[in-house]
Order: structure tokens, then C-alpha cells, then sequence
């Protein structure tokens, strides 16, 4: 065995070889090896560069859901906002810091509790969420209005104003931290309500905002800083309405305030959280003194006091 390996040595020198060098060249080429056989399959993974938080956890009807998107590897050259699709509605998706995007899908009373697919979309990625919506008993309620209120109509100026305020996605943000109440009476009628007008079933119809028992001329206040995009009074055609004013907060959330006795601001003003911008009173379709305050979120009446009991940012 000796004279083998003497004579294996001597043959390898001969061949220009060194046992020991060759050896540790053969380990340093198995570990390129081993890193360029690594290397391929790392680039090869897909990159999840789409990342979604979907809050509240637990959300029921009337709740407004929040998608968060975070982009790890956002393309500059792309130049569009990420977007949350559900059944035939689609939500733009608005940056709240860099590289972080958040939608807003809102639900209400009139949909069916269960689970629904959340499809976002962004920077050429595509992720279906799945998200359970809870299902949530709200109280049904007999309203009976005096003659001359009962069987009132909007006017189509009315309308069209009205809906044209309730759809707007401005990009910019307003407000910050929670909602204020925007009056100090009491809560008369919560949101979601179905009711009975004059013994008639309204089909379709929820109560659509919270309703305060303010005094008549009690101050309004506005419950977070935005900018005024609607005024419209009783004179103009407002008869459903009444004497209303409209806080745009800024990326597909506004405040109405109807039946107000008097109105503080003008279109186009920057209104703070707790200016006044009018008084409580009981123009339009109202029975009595109060406030109605409605916020919509894409379109669409939520629940405000969710807004009121912790930060949306």
C-alpha cells in the first residue's frame, strides 16, 4: 500500500499535479458550484412585493373595511395607485405614506352578511382576499310625519347635488385622528334603522347617520377637519335636506348635515375639527329640532361611530 500511494505521488507529479493542491481546488470548485447552483434558484423565487393588513378583524354590516398596501418593490414607471375590487365595485387605493397605500370598501345594511373577495391590485400584482363579514340586527322604527312633510320629494337639483358631493375621492387627506360629535344633545336614532313612514314600509331605505336631539340653534360643529364642498338651503330646492352643509374629509370620506336652522360657511372653506359651521334646526323632512349627521365612505353610508371611537389614519 506504501509503494502505491509513493508511486500514485510520483506519477501525479509527473503529470503536473499535487494530491493535496488538486484537493483543495476541488473544494473550492464544488463550493462555487454549490453557490451558482444556489444563485438561480434565489433570483427564481417570486418576489412578494404586495403586502395587505385588512382591519377591523372582525367587521359586520355597516362596518368600513380598511386595506392597507404596502409595496416592497413599488415601480416607479408604473404611475398608478394600487386598487381594491369587490363584486362590480372598484376603490381606488390612495398613499398614506411611502411605498403604503390604503382603500376603503364600505358595507351596509342592505348587503348580506358572509364572506366576500377583496381583489388588490398593485404594482402588476394581484392577491383575493377573503374577508368575513359579520351580520348585525338593526331596530326597526314607525315614523309618522305631519301633513305637509309626508309625501315630500327631492327636486332633481337637489339630487344631483347631493350625489355628486357624496362621490368624491379627492386624493388629499384631511383629517386626523377620531371624529368629534358634532353636537352635545343626545343620540335620538342610530344608524341603520329600517323604518316605517306614515305606516309604509320604506324599501331599500336605513337610516343613514346618527340623529342628535340638539336644541334648536344648538351649535354644529365639524367632527374633523375638511373642506366644505356642499351647501344647499330650503330656497334652492333642499326639501329632504333641508338648510345642509357637506365636509369633503378628503380621500373618498365626507360628513352631510342636514336640517340645520342656520349655516356658518361657505363652499370652498377649510374647516377645522370643532368649528362651528351651522345650528341645529328642523328644515326639510324633519319632525322636530335635531341634526342628522351622515358620513359615506366611497359613496356609500357607514357607521360613524367606529370614526368616533378610534383613529382611521
Amino acid at each position: 500500500m506504501i509503494i502505491e500511494n509513493s508511486a500514485s505521488s510520483s506519477n501525479n507529479k509527473l503529470l503536473g499535479f499535487d494530491v493535496k493542491s488538486l484537493t483543495a481546488n476541488r473544494l473550492a470548485i464544488n463550493v462555487l458550484k454549490g453557490i451558482f447552483a444556489v444563485l438561480p434558484i434565489t433570483l427564481a423565487l417570486p418576489v412578494d412585493a404586495l403586502q395587505v393588513k385588512v382591519t377591523p378583524a372582525s367587521p359586520k354590516l355597516g362596518d368600513t373595511l380598511s386595506i392597507e398596501i404596502n409595496l416592497n418593490n413599488p415601480n416607479p414607471e408604473n404611475g398608478t395607485n394600487p386598487t381594491v375590487a369587490t363584486g362590480n365595485n372598484t376603490y381606488p387605493a390612495f398613499q398614506i405614506a411611502p411605498n403604503q397605500y390604503r382603500a376603503f370598501v364600505p358595507t351596509t345594511p342592505l348587503e348580506k352578511a358572509g364572506t366576500r373577495t377583496l381583489k388588490v391590485a398593485g404594482d402588476g400584482q394581484v392577491q383575493n382576499l377573503a374577508v368575513n363579514v359579520l351580520n348585525r340586527k338593526f331596530p326597526v322604527q314607525r315614523i309618522t310625519l305631519p301633513p305637509g312633510k309626508a309625501g315630500v320629494d327631492a327636486t332633481e337639483y337637489e339630487l344631483k347635488r347631493v350625489a355628486a358631493f357624496k362621490a368624491l375621492q379627492t386624493p388629499e387627506k384631511y383629517w386626523n385622528g377620531v371624529f368629534l360629535k358634532p353636537n352635545a344633545g343626545r343620540m335620538s336614532t342610530n344608524y341603520g334603522v329600517r323604518r316605517y313612514y306614515n305606516g309604509t314600509f320604506a324599501k331599500d331605505y336605513y337610516h343613514r347617520g346618527l340623529d342628535y336631539a340638539g336644541a334648536a340653534g344648538s351649535p354644529v360643529i365639524a367632527p374633523a377637519p375638511g373642506r366644505v364642498a356642499l351647501v344647499g338651503r330650503v330656497s334652492q330646492g333642499f326639501r329632504i335636506h333641508g338648510n345642509v352643509v357637506g365636509i369633503d374629509h378628503g380621500q373618498g370620506v365626507t360628513s352631510i348635515f342636514m336640517h340645520l336652522s342656520r349655516i356658518n360657511v361657505k363652499e370652498g372653506d377649510l374647516v377645522k375639527a370643532g368649528q362651528v359651521i351651522g345650528a341645529v334646526g328642523s328644515t326639510g323632512a324633519a319632525t322636530g329640532p335635531h341634526l342628522h349627521w351622515g358620513l359615506y365612505v366611497n359613496g356609500q353610508s357607514v357607521d360613524p361611530t367606529p370614526w368616533r371611537t378610534k383613529v382611521v389614519n
